[in-house]
């Protein structure tokens, strides 16, 4: 009786501690995305801004800021950051290590090359870049980087010397895109630069509603895989004895981290740390790895974390904007430095 007792009071506190943690990111997500729309060279009561988005009305100036400018913005960077996110925690997944993602392993910077090329073509063609031949470009340049990954993962069995080539293929890629830049003619693909460090201004309702469609669509996927996931991270010979086809298993979680982190790059050109600081974060604060726990609070942390990072990088230094790679930086690379110190601890102590 007493062990029934304890385990619905321990089932009780987990339950309480999930909704406290989903609560707290709602409230804070909510709470950015005012001080987005609230806060720029215009600034705008909150008053207007509620008059605005619901009923349409208020001064013609601010409402063209709101829906043309701060809203499409803040809601790509709310998509893109719980993307990025998400493949972090899928890329931490398939390696079995919290320190793998997107960023550190060069895929995002061969999407980055890739786009860069396909923008390059259409810009000097036909003056623009379509939405979605970006996407579709990104994509590519992810699995290319995750194909190179892969097949070095086969000749090193050490994760420190995997990461460390996934840096360097990111370096490659960073060197070539750059090198392109530079040397492109066309005027216009000056902007090209700024895309390059990382940015979610000029974003438009095209743009929200592709990255909605490609991110939303994608991450029901994962979370449809929530219950493989779990039993893949308990071991592979665990995950088969429950009926879960590795090898295709294995080829879903690329997939579908390619596309997130692809669609990310696309738009905002490469976002450092993201992919490892939340998905860290999200299982420390829940105290579990349980996938269907994890992956939505994945991309609610990851979609408070850029919207506040892209809040920093417009005021901090306003009018100049940071790039939203440096400021991601400054937050998420003391989280992966306390983060080893941590592993590095309890393997001594192992």
């Amino acid at each position: 009786m007493d062990n029934k007792n304890d385990y619905l009071r321990e089932n009780f506190r987990r339950r309480a501690r999930y909704e406290a943690v989903f609560i707290i990111l709602i409230a804070a997500a909510l709470l950015i995305v005012v001080l987005n729309i609230n806060i720029g060279s215009v600034p705008i009561p909150v008053s207007e801004i509620v008059r605005i988005i619901f009923k349409r009305t208020g001064d013609l100036t601010q409402v063209n800021i709101i829906w043309k400018i701060r809203l499409p913005r803040i809601l790509t960077a709310a998509l893109l950051g719980g993307a990025l996110a998400l493949a972090g925690f899928l890329l931490q997944t398939f390696f079995s290590n919290p320190i793998a993602g997107p960023f550190v392993l060069g895929i995002s910077h061969g999407a980055k090359l890739t786009v860069a090329l396909v923008m390059i073509y259409f810009i000097s063609r036909f003056g623009s870049a379509p939405s979605v031949a970006m996407v579709l470009a990104a994509f590519l340049g992810s699995m290319i980087s995750t194909g190179f990954i892969l097949l070095i993962s086969r000749k090193m069995r050490s994760m420190s010397s995997l990461l460390v080539a996934g840096i360097m293929i990111g370096y490659i890629c960073s060197a070539v895109t750059e090198f392109v830049i530079t040397f492109a003619q066309d005027s216009d693909i000056v902007n090209l630069h700024n895309w390059s460090q990382g940015s979610f201004s000029g974003m438009n309702w095209d743009n929200v509603r592709i990255a909605a469609a490609v991110t939303l669509i994608t991450a029901g996927l994962v979370f449809l895989m929530a219950k493989p996931i779990g039993a893949y991270q308990l071991g592979e010979n665990y995950a088969r004895s429950m009926g879960v086809n590795i090898r295709l298993f294995r080829v879903a979680l690329i997939v579908l981290s390619s596309i997130l982190s692809a669609t990310v790059t696309a738009y905002a050109g490469p976002i450092s740390f993201v992919g490892i600081a939340v998905p860290h974060l999200i299982k420390r604060i829940l105290n579990t790895s349980k996938p269907i726990v994890v992956i939505p609070a994945c991309y609610l942390g990851g979609a408070v974390f850029c919207m506040l990072s892209d809040l920093v990088a417009r005021t901090a230094f306003a009018p100049l904007e940071l790039n939203i790679s440096t400021v991601t930086s400054v937050f998420g690379a003391p989280v992966v430095i306390v983060m080893m110190l941590q592993r590095e601890k309890e393997k001594g102590n192992g």
